[in-house]
């Protein structure tokens, strides 16, 4: 959520930036109006409760003065009447008010590169060149459905399409990477949490998701509930603190956690129908942070190394993208993208997207630290994959595929593999 005392004092300024999320400036000049009218009103109705106030105090020291109280009781039953109807005004334009700035995205930062698309990303840096064979590697469906380790055929049959099976070494190289990496994310300072998987409204809303994702049906609602299937770990790690003002001394503080993730739209424009980089329900590691104002873009560069650390020690190889204005989430303020690269499909696909929301989740979830005036101040929120675990998967089969369509583990796995060097071939499914 924007901060509306800058929205006052810079209108145009937010304008210009808000453009570059194609957002059109009407919308800012809709917001002023609804929030000068809200407050209007506000002081109308104070002055009317205070005269009803005033009067009632009044009226018994008239009658028993034995002055005529019919006319004033009269005109105090009209003044609560016209109460009502501003009170009816009031949350009127109050909830118009809300609606317009909810759905407001958080302004990027100045650095982030301008475009209405994704196109115009910027690399930051490349680590590794792309994997070449000797032979025409494989796509990881195509590595997975002979090695007999996934199986899209009976999750379809089962859930439907863009569901999968992990089966036998499938299953326990998707568990060593998760363990892998929240032993790595606990070793540089972050605590493991295990969070809730279905969240309520508030907390929905307190990350940006809500009222968007109900607009584009974009998770899984609990029919009858006011629960939701988490779209990703960062929901239930972020409001963990929401309507809590947190300890000054104990800032920053580092969080990680595994969860599936939900994801109805998964898929929706046509893209990647196939395999595991878009499914409904996947694994993913979550990293957040919880910032001073001053502290965040240093977060925000500790967040994405510790994902980069994670692929430099899987020996995959990467790049960071700087997203364009329009290609970030709602919430983020600057997003760095980790793409890996993918033999099978000849290119770089996303892993992680590491976000500054700067204030934003903080004014919607109302989560505050004490400066040293001991004045009330919002922190800032981070978040980051670390990482998406299909997705992984998906990465190390094609990356560490051989010619017979075998699949070598890597080094780093193979302790949390039960030592198995290599995937091949399971004839039992």
């Amino acid at each position: 959520m924007l901060d509306m005392k800058l929205i006052w004092n810079h209108p145009e300024y937010i304008k210009k930036k808000l453009a570059t999320r194609n957002v059109p400036g009407k919308k800012i000049d809709e917001l002023l109006k609804y929030d000068k009218q809200r407050r209007h009103l506000i002081v109308q109705d104070e002055q009317l409760k205070a005269e009803k106030n005033k009067v009632s105090k009044q009226i018994p020291k008239m009658a028993k003065a034995g002055k005529d109280i019919k006319p004033v009781i009269q005109k105090m039953r009209k003044v609560g009447s016209d109460i009502k109807n501003f009170d009816k005004k009031f949350n009127k334009v109050q909830a118009a008010e809300k609606n317009v700035a909810d759905h407001l995205p958080n302004l990027p930062a100045d650095d982030v590169p301008v475009s209405l698309t994704e196109e115009g990303a910027k690399e930051v840096r490349r680590i590794g060149e792309p994997t070449h064979f000797s032979f025409q590697p494989k796509h990881h469906w195509t590595l997975g459905e002979n090695l007999g380790i996934l199986n899209f055929e009976r999750s379809a049959k089962v859930s439907g399409a863009r569901f999968v099976y992990y089966v036998g070494e499938g299953a326990l190289l998707e568990r060593a990477l998760y363990n892998f990496f929240l032993d790595e994310n606990t070793k540089h300072g972050y605590k493991e949490i295990l969070p809730p998987y279905m969240v309520n409204s508030a907390s929905m809303y307190g990350t940006g998701q809500f009222p968007k994702f109900l607009e584009k049906h974009a998770g899984y609602e609990c029919e009858g509930t006011d629960l939701t299937m988490i779209p990703t770990a960062e929901v239930p790690l972020i409001n963990y603190y929401r309507g809590e003002t947190l300890p000054a001394d104990q800032l920053p503080i580092r969080v990680t956690a595994l969860s599936p993730a939900f994801r109805s739209e998964a898929g929706s424009a046509g893209r990647d129908t196939r395999g595991l980089i878009r499914v409904h329900q996947f694994n993913k590691v979550e990293l957040a942070q919880f910032t001073k104002p001053n502290e965040s873009w240093h977060a925000l560069a500790e967040i994405t190394h510790e994902a980069e650390h994670l692929l430099r020690l899987l020996k995959i190889p990467y790049h960071v993208i700087r997203l364009t204005t329009s290609d970030m989430s709602f919430t983020a303020a600057t997003t760095y993208d980790l793409e890996v690269w993918m033999p099978g499909q000849h290119c770089y696909r996303e892993i992680s997207s590491c976000s500054n929301t700067c204030d934003f989740q903080a004014r919607r979830s109302h989560i505050t630290y004490r400066d040293e005036n001991g004045k009330l101040q919002y922190v800032h929120t981070l978040n980051g994959s670390g990482l998406a675990v299909g997705r992984t998967v998906a990465t190390i089969m094609e990356n560490y595929q051989n010619e017979d369509g075998t699949i070598n583990v890597p080094k780093v796995l193979q302790p949390y593999m039960h030592g198995i060097k290599k995937i091949t071939k399971d004839h039992m499914f």
